[in-house]
């Protein structure tokens, strides 16, 4: 989109000059969340971005998740109330890391939830807009009952199959585990059982948990190279604080196996990373930093897939 388009086409507030209204806006800096996910909608000119509130994101009664949208990913109008917690909804507390796909006409949101006495787990809910409102499906989380998980993903297969790719989370294996559950077309249940494909441990480069023997397993995304590998970025955290390394699949299939890379894709104190495509197709990901409540805000980096390698551009 050029810079033109961008002046006459964008809905600024109150009709404001383009100028003026540039200056009302928010940029990144003034955004607290975590784990921020972007959709662009080439259609409509914008990109959305979703994230876990900051406020609640360790503590206190959740209520929701909000969007934010832009035409540049500088300036950003928002907060919009994506979701309100239902009055019955099962979960009170610790909403985290929604991601919004576009999958078979409609708009899906994984994020998870948690409430006293209930294992946390990833829900899935629906919207006909990106904006929403999303509306939970089905009763609960679609991942397994009696597990403690967590940041689930979706990922479309090379037969059009949708897969969710999840973590079963350290506080209940102590290694912490990736995982991936093919869904039903309609992405309303599960339609096989989880199955492992790698651990935390299987890098090098995560360490400890403050020494306890346990390994952290955050913030899947898949990655489709232009090679054609099959990649995911996943979070832990490293010896300079939390950080994004990547995985590659060996038959470029979702069930791997899986390696792990020895250069991580980001390494001080920031993570739970995502990629996309701005209007002009610079690859970025998006990820929270510092990694240091109150003050975690989203960041873009550029980011390039040269000689078989994904890495930040310097």
């Amino acid at each position: 989109m050029n810079r033109d388009m961008m002046k006459q086409d964008a809905m600024q507030p109150g009709g404001l000059p383009y100028q003026e209204a540039q200056e009302k806006l928010l940029q990144l800096g003034d955004i607290h969340i975590r784990d921020p996910f972007v959709y662009v909608d080439k259609d409509a000119g914008f990109c959305y971005m979703y994230g876990t509130m900051g406020v609640t994101s360790w503590g206190g009664a959740a209520i929701g998740f909000d969007g934010y949208r832009s035409r540049d990913l500088h300036h950003w109008e928002g907060p919009f109330p994506v979701f309100r917690k239902p009055e019955g909804f099962w979960a009170d507390h610790h909403f985290w890391a929604p991601e919004v796909h576009y999958y078979e006409g409609g708009y899906y949101m994984f994020a998870s939830f948690k409430a006293e006495g209930k294992c946390r787990g990833t829900q899935i809910l629906k919207a006909d807009a990106p904006l929403g409102p999303f509306v939970p499906m089905g009763e609960g989380p679609v991942t397994p009952a009696n597990w403690e998980c967590l940041d689930g993903t979706l990922y479309t297969d090379e037969y059009g199959d949708p897969w969710m790719i999840f973590c079963h989370e350290w506080t209940q294996v102590g290694n912490g585990e990736m995982c991936a559950m093919r869904l039903a077309a309609d992405l309303s249940e599960p339609a096989s059982d989880p199955l492992v494909l790698f651990r935390a441990a299987d890098a090098h480069w995560p360490v400890e948990e403050e020494g306890s023997g346990n390994f952290v397993t955050d913030g899947p995304f898949l990655y489709q190279a232009p090679d054609g590998k099959l990649l995911m970025i996943w979070s832990s955290h490293g010896k300079d604080g939390y950080a994004i390394g990547i995985a590659r699949s060996e038959s470029g299939s979702i069930t791997g196996p899986w390696v792990q890379e020895r250069e991580q894709l980001f390494e001080k104190n920031g993570g739970h990373g995502m990629l996309f495509r701005t209007f002009e197709g610079q690859l970025l990901v998006s990820l929270h930093l510092p990694n240091t409540h109150p003050y975690e805000r989203p960041a873009f980096f550029n980011t390039a897939y040269q000689a078989g390698r994904l890495m930040l551009m310097s």
